[in-house]
């Protein structure tokens, strides 16, 4: 190959392909900073320089610690490897509900049992945390705290800022008592009278003579709980002694108020002092006049019978029982229209005190058009509800023994306990451990207590020929030779017996023949004839006769009962009301 003839005018330089020609460049002199252009121009020589220069020390040090982690890391993904498919061929962890009772089922409830030991290992204890007081301690702290607090004067409080003594002051041997202490006192649930006045400081003596004398008027466990009772406790006959009864008066019934005084008691001595009490207690007696007329209230059923009843004043309870006494005896959802009329008629008493107290449920009536509908009367010693002709309650079918749905019925199945198929003489209803059990219908108790398979049972005997028997009860509410109601609880659901779990056997007979309960529906009537009929008839005219509202006005003051005012304002007031003060 020829070389051919440089061409002209090119620089030596030139010839070299893809690179730069190196020119030598004219530095400025030393010491002299390098302008701008020439550093430019040199920066790319700088970095090419440093590419192709040896390591230093510090870069090889960096390179073997990446080379030693690089195979570190290498090494323990290998090792990370191997030891989880060791564990995972030694399954310490399977699945407890798969192959009970195999080794590989024991091995994962040993693993369980270990990780539970080592949970409970690592259990944090209850032990409190000590820290710093929040405030700080010691005597002058205590003592300023004691300075602020207020205690009871009756428990012997000794806190509270107060002046020192000077010299001037002279310290007391003893503190003088007062002569009198005036308590109220409250008979709670479950006390008695004795360990009441006891409670309040009353001496021996003078409890067993209270209790005594109460005891000629009213039965002292009769004293209802709740009863508030004035008590006034004399002067300590010595120093530590208790204190003698001066004074109690209660209201131990409705229509009686009871008293118990000291001679001089209240009196005062003609130079002006107080006379002290002496001698024994002595009872009085205050009877407090009492109208039992009973409560009438009658109005328009309208949306709600019970708002209508309720908003007229009756008491919720008397509503309750209406409506229970009139849902016994017809359909209230169809029968009872909003344009008909309540009649209620309540026991009621009236006190001259002021005081007042609702009874019992006398009469329930519903009216249409001005006539009576349904008209429903208490009488008898039992408290049944009878019709105005005489007829008992009208019961619509039997009662659920208990609230839940039924489970088994009657005829053939196979037996949950012996496995084969024989004969379900009754039916069976679901529910739990306890559950009240009550009669169907009124009857008397036949038997109660174990019966083989049917664990405790009690059966009772309705009449005509009926009779009912409950199974499997925990226990019994009952006994042999009783008499239910309807609706009265006999027993509770249990699981005696061949049972295989808590429910409710239910079984009826007919002339001794067990019968399908589901096919029996009758009801339960009583009737007055006679003697009973016409007194029963009076009654509830003399019921009928009462004026509507009558009892909810005040009771007229008797001459004996009027009081002359004292006080001036006492008289302007008697006089703006038009009526005499009454007391007793």
């Amino acid at each position: 190959m020829t070389e051919g003839p440089e061409p002209a005018g090119e620089p030596e330089g030139a010839r070299l392909p893809a690179a730069r020609a190196l020119v030598p460049v004219e530095g400025p002199p030393p010491g002299e900073p390098v302008d701008a252009e020439t550093a430019r121009e040199l920066l790319p020589y700088l970095r090419n320089g440093k590419k192709l220069a040896l390591p230093t020390k510090t870069q090889k040090a960096k390179r073997k610690a990446a080379a030693r982690l690089g195979s570190l890391a290498d090494r323990y993904e290998a090792w990370r490897l191997d030891a989880s498919a060791w564990f995972d061929r030694l399954d310490l962890a399977p699945d407890l509900a798969e192959e009970i009772g195999s080794r590989r089922w024991l091995r994962g409830l040993g693993t369980m049992v270990g990780l539970g030991a080592v949970a409970l290992a690592f259990w944090p204890d209850l032990t409190p945390l000590e820290a710093r007081p929040a405030m700080p301690q010691g005597e002058a702290v205590q003592s300023e705290l004691r300075s602020q607090m207020i205690l009871p004067l009756a428990l012997g409080a000794d806190s509270g800022r107060r002046m020192g003594p000077t010299q001037a002051v002279i310290p007391l041997k003893s503190a003088p008592e007062r002569p009198q202490i005036a308590l109220v006192v409250t008979l709670a649930p479950g006390d008695s009278f004795v360990t009441m006045l006891r409670r309040a400081g009353v001496a021996g003596e003078d409890i067993d003579r209270a209790a005594a004398l109460v005891g000629q008027a009213v039965a002292v466990g009769d004293i209802q709980p709740g009863t508030q009772m004035d008590v006034l406790l004399g002067r300590r006959p010595a120093p530590g002694e208790p204190r003698p009864l001066d004074s109690l008066a209660f209201r131990a019934r409705f229509d009686l108020q009871l008293e118990l005084t000291r001679p001089g008691v209240g009196e005062i001595a003609a130079d002006g002092t107080p006379v002290v009490p002496s001698g024994p207690l002595a009872l009085k007696r205050n009877i407090i006049r009492v109208d039992e007329t009973p409560l009438r209230v009658r109005g328009v059923v309208g949306s709600s019978l019970y708002r209508s009843m309720r908003q007229a004043g009756v008491p919720a309870s008397a509503v309750q029982d209406y409506l229970k006494a009139l849902d016994a005896q017809i359909d209230m959802d169809r029968e009872v229209g909003a344009s008909d009329e309540f009649d209620i008629i309540i026991a009621y008493r009236r006190a001259a005190t002021g005081e007042r107290q609702a009874g019992q449920l006398l009469y329930a009536g519903i009216d249409r058009g001005g006539r009576p509908r349904t008209q429903l009367m208490r009488w008898g010693s039992d408290g049944r509800f009878y019709e105005a002709s005489g007829v008992g309650e009208q019961r619509r079918g039997l009662l659920a023994p208990v609230p839940g749905a039924i489970s088994s019925s009657f005829g053939m199945r196979r037996h949950p306990i012996l496995g084969y198929n024989r004969m379900h003489a009754g039916m069976d209803f679901k529910a739990s451990y306890g559950t009240p059990i009550v009669a169907v219908s009124d009857g008397k108790v036949s038997a109660a207590g174990r019966a083989g398979g049917c664990g405790i049972a009690v059966r009772l005997e309705h009449g005509g020929g009926l009779s009912t028997r409950y199974c499997h009860m925990s226990r019994m509410a009952v006994r042999a030779g009783q008499s239910v109601r309807r609706g009265q609880v006999i027993g509770y659901v249990g699981s005696t017996g061949l049972s295989t779990g808590p429910h409710l056997h239910y079984e009826m007979y007919r002339g001794g023949r067990v019968i399908n309960p589901a096919s029996v529906s009758f009801v339960t009537r009583a009737e007055l004839s006679g003697t009973e009929l016409i007194d029963f008839r009076r009654q509830l005219i003399r019921l009928k006769e009462i004026e509507v509202g009558a009892a909810l006005k005040d009771l007229a003051p008797l001459p004996n009962e009027v009081k002359e005012p004292v006080r001036e304002i006492e008289k302007v007031d008697t006089a703006r009301r038009g009526t005499p003060a009454v007391t007793l």
